[in-house]
């Protein structure tokens, strides 16, 4: 059944992390990937093989079905961050569908929870996809409220003040706090 969605998509096979693919015919180029086990440093070379064929047969909206998937080991979420980024550089993106808590635990400790796009079903991995991107308040530029000296950021996170040293944080939304 795979096979007829992405050519020689169930030639290999692995135990530990079964994957079944489905064409989402109401949004081009969407696949929804449901996934059954486990991603870890055993079979994530497998996870990235068959996911990379599913981008390069065209397939740039990936939707990550995750329900049954139980454990994520940080070469899984490493995995996951390499398919987002190529997704990317495709003008496409990615969505992780019904994770379990456990796992989300995995992604939030490792520091790589707000990177992904994280839903809770079908329709709104779908409408995920429709919304049209922010637009961005960066690059910025703003004074330090400790030092005041002047600062330019790239992106949102957390960053040290070249004079000061101070701990900052810097909100998408362009928001300065200590941090």
């Amino acid at each position: 059944m795979n096979n007829d969605i992405v050519k020689g998509f169930d030639e290999e096979r692995e135990e530990s992390l079964k994957i079944r693919i489905e064409k989402i015919e109401r949004l081009p180029n969407c696949l929804a990937v449901h996934l059954t086990g486990y991603i870890d440093a055993y079979n994530n070379s497998y996870f990235q093989r068959k996911a990379t064929m599913a981008v390069e047969a065209g397939f740039t909206r990936l939707i990550f079905d995750m329900r049954g998937v139980n454990f994520i080991g940080s070469t899984g979420v490493g995995g996951l961050v390499f398919l987002l980024k190529t997704v990317k550089s495709k003008s496409g993106d990615m969505v992780l569908q019904e994770m379990q808590p456990k796992v989300y635990e995995v992604l939030q400790l490792l520091g790589f929870s707000q990177f992904f796009a994280l839903t809770n079903g079908l329709e709104e991995s779908l409408a995920h996809f429709s919304q049209k991107p922010p637009t961005s308040v960066f690059p910025r530029v703003f004074p330090c409220p400790i030092c005041a000296v002047k600062l330019r950021a790239g992106r949102a996170g957390r960053f040290r003040c070249s004079q000061c040293r101070t701990i900052l944080a810097l909100a998408d939304t362009g928001a300065v706090s200590l941090g």
